[in-house]
C-alpha cells in the first residue's frame, strides 16, 4: 500500500512539475559586449575604447600563451607566458579602468593563432603535467593583472580532441573552484580539425563554459544577412545550450561586416529572443575608425536587452 502511494506521490510530482530537472532553460537577449585587445601591439589602450554604461563589458587580453618568450618560441607545456601589450595593457591599466567602469570585466584569452613567425599550437606533454602548469601559472598571470575570467582561443592543435577536452575542462573546474575567475569562453570558427576538438570539449565540460565567442568572420568575406543567421543556427546546435555570441573583425576582412548588415543580423536575432551578446576582434584594429562600430554594437546591445 505505501509503494503504491509513493508511486502516485511521484506521479503527481512529475505532472506538476514536467521535467524541471533534465531541461536548461535556452539563453535569452543579453546586453553583454566583447572585445579582444592587445595582440596587435600598436598602443591601444583600455581607455581608448568606448564603454557604454549600460553593457556588461568584457575586455579580452590576447594572448597568454604556453611558450617561451625566446626569438625562435617552443611549446611549454602549459607554464603561460604574456604575448600582448603589457606596456600599454598592463595589471595598474587594469586596475583603472575597472575602478572607473563598475560594468567592465578583463579576461585573457589563451593560444592564438601565431607565435613567434611560427603556428602557436596546442602540444601538451601528458594532461596532468599540462593542467597542473597551466593552473599554476595561469593563476599567477591573472592574480598579478586582477583579472576576472579566461577564453580559450587555440586553433591548431598537435593533441587529439579529447586530449583538449581534458586538459581544458579540467583547466576551467580548477580555476573557477579555487575562485580564480569567475567566467570561461571558447572560440571556434568553422574549420573541421578546429571543431572536432571543441565539440569534444563542449560534450565534456559545456555545463562550466560561459560563452561561445564564435568567430563568424572566418567565414567569407561577402557573407549575406541569410548566410549570417544560417551560420548561427548550425553552430548554436554544434554547441547546444551554450550562450553563442556575434562577432564581426574590424578591418573587414571576413564575415559579414557592419556595413553588410551585421547590425541587421543582430536585430533579427534580437526580435528572436538569441542575440546573447557581440563581440569584436579587435580593438587594435578599430583605432583606425575610432571604434565607431563597437559604439553601435554597444547601443543596440543596451536598448531594453
Amino acid at each position: 500500500m505505501e509503494l503504491s502511494k509513493l508511486f502516485i506521490a511521484l506521479f503527481i510530482f512529475q505532472v506538476l512539475f514536467p521535467c524541471q530537472i533534465s531541461i536548461q532553460a535556452a539563453p535569452a537577449n543579453s546586453n553583454l559586449f566583447r572585445e579582444y585587445i592587445g595582440a596587435e601591439f600598436n598602443n591601444v589602450k583600455f581607455a581608448d575604447v568606448p564603454i557604454n554604461s549600460d553593457v556588461e563589458f568584457h575586455f579580452i587580453l590576447s594572448f597568454a600563451i604556453d611558450y617561451d618568450n625566446s626569438d625562435s618560441p617552443s611549446p611549454t607545456n602549459g607554464k603561460f607566458n604574456v604575448f600582448w601589450d603589457s606596456d600599454n595593457l598592463s595589471p595598474s591599466q587594469v586596475s583603472s579602468i575597472k575602478n572607473s567602469n563598475s560594468n567592465v570585466k578583463v579576461a585573457l584569452s589563451l593560444g592564438g593563432d601565431s607565435v613567434g613567425n611560427g603556428y602557436a599550437y596546442f602540444n601538451p606533454s601528458s594532461i596532468d603535467s599540462w593542467v597542473s602548469n597551466a593552473v599554476s601559472s595561469l593563476t599567477s598571470i591573472i592574480q598579478e593583472y586582477n583579472l576576472d575570467g579566461i577564453d580559450i582561443d587555440y586553433e591548431h592543435f598537435q593533441a587529439d580532441p579529447d586530449t583538449f577536452a581534458e586538459c581544458i575542462g579540467r583547466l576551467i573546474t580548477t580555476l573557477k573552484k579555487n575562485g580564480v575567475i569567475s567566467f570561461a569562453s571558447i572560440a571556434p570558427f568553422d574549420d573541421d580539425d578546429v571543431q572536432s576538438h571543441y565539440k569534444a570539449l563542449w560534450k565534456s565540460y559545456g555545463d562550466i563554459i560561459d560563452y561561445v565567442n564564435f568567430q563568424f568572420y572566418a567565414y567569407d568575406q561577402g557573407t549575406t544577412v541569410s548566410q549570417f543567421i544560417n551560420y548561427f543556427k548550425i553552430q548554436s546546435a554544434n554547441y547546444n545550450g551554450g550562450k553563442v555570441l556575434v562577432s564581426f573583425i574590424s578591418d573587414g576582412s571576413g564575415g559579414l561586416s557592419p556595413q553588410n548588415g551585421f547590425f541587421t543580423a543582430c536585430n533579427r536575432l534580437k526580435s528572436q529572443n538569441k542575440l546573447h551578446g557581440i563581440f569584436v576582434w579587435s580593438a587594435d584594429d578599430s583605432m583606425g575608425n575610432d571604434f565607431r562600430y563597437e559604439k553601435q554594437s554597444q547601443a543596440l546591445l543596451a536598448i531594453s536587452h
